[in-house]
């Protein structure tokens, strides 16, 4: 959350909410396949993709001792 920027001009206008995103941690812990589960404004969904993205890196699920793909779903929220 401490990388999450509102759009140049919307903190002005008073959008507030949250974004939920889907995504996988991979076997070397990096985030892919980002996609919105429900939005909140265009603009403020790539701002909580980006966010995510930038992300350090996670730690990988394990199945049986083996790094594996996890799928992980995490509301964004923008609050004034």
């Amino acid at each position: 959350h401490k990388t999450v920027r509102y759009p140049e001009g919307y903190g002005e206008i008073c959008i507030q909410g949250r974004v939920t995103l889907k995504f996988i941690i991979d076997t070397d812990g990096n985030v892919v396949d980002i996609t919105v589960i429900r939005g909140l404004d265009p603009k403020m969904d790539k701002e909580a993709i980006k966010a995510v993205a930038a992300s350090p890196k996670w730690k990988p699920g394990s199945h049986n001792g083996q790094p594996v793909r996890v799928s992980v779903t995490v509301p964004v929220s923008f609050k004034l």
